[in-house]
C-alpha cells in the first residue's frame, strides 16, 4: 500500500530534519539504478521502515534515538525482485521460501501458485495469499490463469475460471493475472480465456504471458494482441528481440534448470537493445539451489557473466520489475518514499549481499537470517492430497502393443525425449521390439518408462508411456507428485516392480519425490501440504532435496538438476511430446498420439 498522508508528511520531516530517523546509513555507494550511475559518499535516512533522504548529508535526521551505521563505502543497491517464480518448485511453504532467500538479497517476489489451485483452485490461492501477507518481505501473488492448462488434455484436481480470477482481483495481495498458459486458446479467441484477462485489465493489473512455441508467426502476433504483458518462455535471441519489439516485458529466466538468460542476452550486449524490457527472474527454484547457489544473486552474478554490465543487471531485478508491475512508487529503487529495502554489497560483479534490510528493518547480515519468521496453520485439506485407489503393482506399469501388434517382431514408438535445462521436450520415434506381446524399458538404448497415476480423485487410472534422455543404467524408478500442471503423481524407471513400490512409497508419506534403486528407497523427500511443499525447514528440505540428486546419479543420471525435466513430463503446454491422465499428448499439433504407432516397417 502507498504511504498515507499521515506518513507522507512525517518522511517530509524528517527529510528537512524536524523528526528523527530511525536508521541512517553513513558512507555507501549509491547503485542509483533509475539514473544509470554509481553515486559515492551517499547517506539514506529512514523512518517507519520508508526512505525520507538520500544524499550527501543525512546527519540533520539524527538524534540521539537514531540508529547510525556506517557503510564503509559498500554499494547500497535496491532489494532484489524475481518477477515471476513459483515458491512450489522450491518444495517449500512461502515461509520457509522466504527463509532460503532473504539472506541472499530478495527483498520482493512475485509468485504463481499455479501448482497449488491445479489440486485446491481458489481456496488454494487464498492460502497462499494468506501466509505471504505474514511475511518481512514483499510477496505478491498472481491468480493462476489456465487450469486446466490445456482444456481437453487433462484433469487437473481443481477447476479456475474468469469468475474466480474476478473475485481474487478484490484481494489485497493480488498483483495480476498469472502466466496465460494456453496460447492456443488466445489464438483461437477462446471466451474463457479472454474473460480471464478481461478481469484482470477491468480490476488495472498485469496479464503474465507463456508463449512456449517456436512460431512466431500469426499465432504469436494473436496471442500478443489478446493482452499478455510479459513472457519468460523465449529461449532464442530471435524470440527476444521479437517479443521486446512487440512491446512484451522479456524475462529471462535463470533456474534451477531452465537456463535462458546466455541466448537471449546478446539482445542487449551485441545488438544493443533497450534493455528497460528485459526483466531477470528464476521460475523454478529447487531447494538445494536455493541452499547452495543463492536465489536471484544468482541470476545477477549469471548475467553478468554472460557480458551485461553489473548495472543493466541490476536494474534488470529492480526498477524494470517493479515499473512492470506499477509499483515504483513504492520499491525497486533506492529513492524518497519508497520502501527501504537495501542491500550493502561489496563487488557488484561478484554479487552477494553482506547485508539485507527490508522494510527498514536488518534482517540478515553475512548469509545469516537475523530474526525468526510466523508461524502459518495449515488445514486439514492441504496435508491430505493423494489419492490412490488401492496399492499399484508392477502389472499396472505394463505397457501393451495391443491385439492388433501381439504377434509383430517390432513396433514403432512414440517416446518423450528429454533436453538437459530446457523445458521442452523431443517428439522420439524408434523401433522397438515386441515380447509377450508389450514393449519393455531397454538401458542399452536409454529408454525408460514413464507413467502417470492419476491422484486426485482415486480413479485407479494409470497412463504408461516411454521417454528417453535420462540415462538410467540400474534398475531403479523416481516418483514425483510435483508434475506440472495437473500434479498427478509421475513415475518414471527401469523396473516395473521398482516403480510401483516408489508410486506407494509416495501414496504412504502424502506426496514427494523418492527414488528407489534395486528394490530399496535411496532417496526421499515427503511434501505433505498437497504432496508439493514441505512442512520442514528449508535446510532440511534442501538436504532431503539432494538426496534425490543423488539417487538419481546412483541409477546412472547424470543430468543437471534431473529431477526439474521429470516434473515437466506432464506439463501439456510446452512442446513436443507431454504425457497427461488422458494419454499422449502431442503440444505441437495439441493432439494425442497412441505411444504405440504401428509395426515397424
Amino acid at each position: 500500500m502507498p504511504p498515507s498522508v499521515s506518513s507522507t508528511k512525517t518522511l517530509i520531516d524528517v527529510a528537512m530534519g524536524r523528526t528523527p530517523a530511525d536508521l541512517v546509513i553513513r558512507h555507501g555507494t549509491w547503485v542509483c539504478v533509475q539514473s544509470g550511475e554509481i553515486v559515492p559518499d551517499t547517506d539514506i535516512a529512514i523512518k517507519d521502515g520508508r526512505i525520507a533522504y538520500v544524499g550527501s548529508d543525512a546527519s540533520h535526521t539524527v538524534h540521539k534515538e537514531t540508529l547510525v551505521m556506517d557503510a564503509g563505502n559498500k554499494y547500497l543497491v535496491p532489494g532484489l525482485l524475481d518477477g515471476h517464480m513459483h515458491i512450489e518448485s522450491g518444495m517449500l511453504t512461502v515461509t520457509e521460501f522466504v527463509r532460503a532467500v532473504i539472506p541472499h538479497g530478495t527483498t520482493g517476489m512475485f509468485v504463481d501458485p499455479h501448482e497449488i489451485a491445479n489440486i485446491f483452485g481458489l481456496k488454494g490461492v487464498k492460502m497462499m495469499v494468506d501466509e505471504a501477507a505474514l511475511q518481512p518481505i514483499h510477496v505478491w501473488v498472481q491468480m493462476p490463469s489456465c487450469i486446466p492448462s490445456a482444456p481437453g488434455f487433462e484433469t487437473p484436481g481443481a477447476q479456475v475460471g474468469p469468475q474466480e480470477v474476478a473475485e481474487a482481483m478484490k484481494w489485497d495481495g493480488i498483483i495480476g493475472l498469472g502466466e496465460m498458459m494456453n496460447y492456443p486458446g488466445v489464438a483461437r479467441g477462446d471466451e474463457k480465456m479472454l474473460a480471464e484477462m478481461d478481469a484482470t485489465r477491468k480490476a488495472g493489473k498485469v496479464i503474465g504471458g507463456h508463449y512456449a512455441s517456436p512460431d512466431l508467426g500469426r499465432p504469436f502476433h494473436a496471442y500478443v494482441a489478446g493482452g499478455a504483458e510479459d513472457d519468460h518462455e523465449g529461449t532464442t535471441l530471435e524470440g527476444a528481440i521479437t517479443r521486446a519489439r512487440q512491446g512484451m516485458k522479456v524475462m529471462l529466466r535463470y533456474g534451477s534448470a531452465w537456463h535462458d538468460v546466455a541466448a537471449q542476452v546478446a539482445a542487449i550486449t551485441k545488438l544493443g537493445l533497450d534493455p528497460r524490457f528485459f526483466i531477470l527472474c528464476t521460475d523454478d527454484s529447487h531447494a538445494a539451489t536455493l541452499s547452495q547457489e543463492g536465489h536471484m544473486d544468482r541470476v545477477l552474478r549469471h548475467a553478468i557473466s554472460q557480458g551485461l554490465p553489473p548495472m543493466t543487471a541490476i536494474q534488470m531485478a529492480t526498477v524494470n520489475t517493479a515499473e512492470h508491475f506499477g509499483l515504483s512508487r513504492d520499491l525497486g529503487l533506492i529513492a524518497p518514499g519508497r520502501w527501504a529495502d537495501i542491500l550493502l554489497v561489496d563487488d557488484l560483479n561478484d554479487f552477494h549481499a553482506e547485508m539485507v534490510i527490508a522494510k527498514g528493518q536488518v534482517i540478515a547480515k553475512n548469509d545469516k537470517l537475523l530474526f525468526d519468521l510466523p508461524a502459518f496453520d495449515y488445514p486439514e485439506w492441504a496435508v491430505n492430497s493423494v489419492h490412490l485407489k488401492g496399492k499399484l503393482t508392477s502389472e499396472d506399469f505394463r505397457l501393451g502393443v495391443g491385439g492388433r501388434f501381439e504377434k509383430v517382431e517390432k513396433v514403432v514408438v512414440n517416446a518423450i525425449g528429454v533436453i538437459e535445462n530446457k523445458a521442452s521436450t523431443r517428439h522420439i520415434r524408434l523401433d522397438v521390439p515386441v515380447n509377450d506381446a508389450a514393449v519393455h524399458v531397454d538401458i542399452s538404448r536409454d529408454l525408460a518408462k514413464v507413467a502417470l497415476v492419476e491422484r486426485h480423485c482415486a480413479t485407479g487410472g494409470v497412463t504408461v508411456g516411454l521417454v528417453q534422455g535420462f540415462g538410467f543404467t540400474e534398475s531403479c524408478a523416481v516418483a514425483s507428485t510435483v508434475a506440472h500442471d495437473s500434479h498427478h503423481m509421475l513415475v518414471v524407471g527401469t523396473d516395473e516392480g521398482n516403480m510401483a513400490l516408489a508410486a506407494n512409497r509416495l501414496a504412504e508419506v502424502g506426496g514427494g519425490q523418492v527414488v528407489v534403486k534395486d528394490g530399496k528407497v535411496i532417496g526421499l523427500v515427503e511434501l505433505k501440504i498437497a504432496g508439493l511443499m514441505s512442512t520442514e525447514r528449508a535446510d532440511q528440505v534442501a538436504k532431503k532435496a539432494v538426496s534425490i540428486l543423488e539417487g538419481f546419479r546412483a541409477c546412472g543420471c547424470q543430468l543437471n538438476n534431473p529431477n526439474m525435466p521429470l516434473s515437466l513430463l506432464a506439463l501439456v503446454v510446452i512442446p513436443e511430446l507431454r504425457i497427461s491422465d488422458k494419454g499422449l499428448v502431442d503440444v505441437t499439433r495439441f493432439e494425442f498420439l497412441p505411444v504405440v504407432q504401428g509395426p515397424s516397417v
